[in-house]
């Protein structure tokens, strides 16, 4: 047997349709496009390639899109007055802080700088607080993109034990909040599991759907993996392989080709939750042109 794949790349391309029509109609009844900025410091190829990302899905929908880059070196000051010049910027309606940042810079000084009506990144504690406690808020995007990808694939968390891989504030922790949610995403029971645990498999082993956000490539292998289990690979990474024409390879958390065999539903890496990623960072923004979530 083998898995059924969740198709990320089919799903955001038809989150971005629905986008595209909601831009349109918009643009039609004489408002604005939504805006996104984004501000990335230094030359980060992951963040480049991740950028040039937003700003192509910004096109594909009809959104604005603009970018402020900023040498490696620029001031923790400098980048914090842009970060406040965005904010009173009227025409943009969200923006992102490209991370990581370099080791001059304080994260969460960044981060709390922002205001949270335009954090569409949903870093910010308030959005993460208006999150846990299940009020209305900009979703971080990647667990945003890890539950609507389930979603609209027809797979259910609810009632189900949910295994989360890895509790960092941008995937792990808050896809656990929204997981266990009384709404129409959660109603699971979650296990975070991390470093610091302790005989791993026994929990991966009790698994339904197994969320691998750990950063290791190809970690979770099959003998960790329940049979029929959903399997969500949030990880990317580039391996060298000479046998590749490109001498590398992309693979995610997981052993793809052998919990294929395993598992009822997997991801696979690239065109899982990567494309997804992207889309929520757009639904976010439109939300925050309609000012759903705060005035």
């Amino acid at each position: 047997m083998s898995a059924k794949i969740i198709d990320g790349k089919a799903v955001a391309a038809a989150v971005k349709k629905e986008l595209a029509t909601k831009v349109a109609a918009m643009i039609d009844a004489d408002q604005k496009a939504p805006h996104l900025a984004a501000m990335l410091v230094g030359n980060d190829p992951a963040s480049e390639t991740y950028v040039a990302s937003k700003e192509r899905a910004c096109r594909e929908v009809g959104m604005t899109s603009s970018t402020y880059r900023m040498p490696a070196n620029v001031s923790e000051k400098e980048l914090l007055d842009t970060i406040a010049f965005l904010n009173e910027d009227t025409e943009v309606d969200g923006f992102i802080v490209q991370l990581p940042l370099p080791s001059h810079i304080d994260e969460k000084k960044v981060i709390e700088a922002i205001l949270p009506a335009k954090d569409v990144d949903g870093f910010h504690p308030m959005n993460i607080g208006r999150l846990q406690t299940g009020l209305p808020a900009y979703l971080p995007a990647t667990p945003y993109g890890v539950v609507e990808l389930l979603k609209r694939s027809n797979i259910s968390v609810e009632g189900k034990h949910c295994v989360v891989l890895g509790r960092s504030n941008i995937v792990g922790t808050p896809l656990s909040m929204l997981l266990s949610r009384k709404n129409e995403y959660g109603n699971a029971t979650v296990t975070i599991c991390h470093s610091r645990t302790p005989n791993l498999s026994d929990f991966t082993l009790q698994a339904d759907v197994l969320i691998a956000a750990i950063g290791q490539a190809e970690f979770v292998k099959a003998a960790m993996v329940k049979s029929d289990a959903v399997v969500v690979d949030v990880g990317i990474h580039r391996i060298e392989d000479a046998s590749n024409p490109k001498g590398y390879r992309i693979v995610g958390d997981v052993a793809y080709e052998e919990v294929l065999k395993k598992a009822s539903w997997i991801t696979p890496v690239p065109g899982g939750v990567g494309p997804m990623t992207i889309v929520s960072l757009l639904l976010n923004t439109l939300a925050a042109c309609e000012k759903k979530y705060y005035i």
